[in-house]
């Protein structure tokens, strides 16, 4: 069953972490079986304060996203999205 990381930019702090982040994180999806479906598109918030930036990225299953996110590549390149932004990531299966 498709899976779904769903990030939202809160609000940045570090641009310059966050800048380090973009140039590597692509590095960490290589081998993984993802689709990203959208990031920092353009948003229209219907309900509620719109975020800063939405970022979906799909996979096959929860197993997969779970394999990519801990994984020591993806969590070593994270901790500049952490210094960077205050983030909320979700997890949620599909349909």
């Amino acid at each position: 069953m498709a899976t779904y990381i769903v990030f939202t930019r809160e609000s940045t702090q570090d641009q310059q972490e966050l800048d380090v982040y973009q140039s590597k994180v692509g590095e960490t999806l290589q081998g993984h079986p993802v689709k990203v479906l959208a990031a920092y598109e353009p948003q229209q918030a219907l309900e509620g304060d719109a975020p800063e930036g939405v970022v979906i990225v799909e996979f096959p299953s929860t197993d997969a996203a779970r394999a990519w996110y801990d994984s020591p590549a993806y969590q070593e390149v994270a901790q500049h999205r952490f210094r960077g932004a205050r983030y909320r990531a979700v997890l949620v299966e599909g349909v």
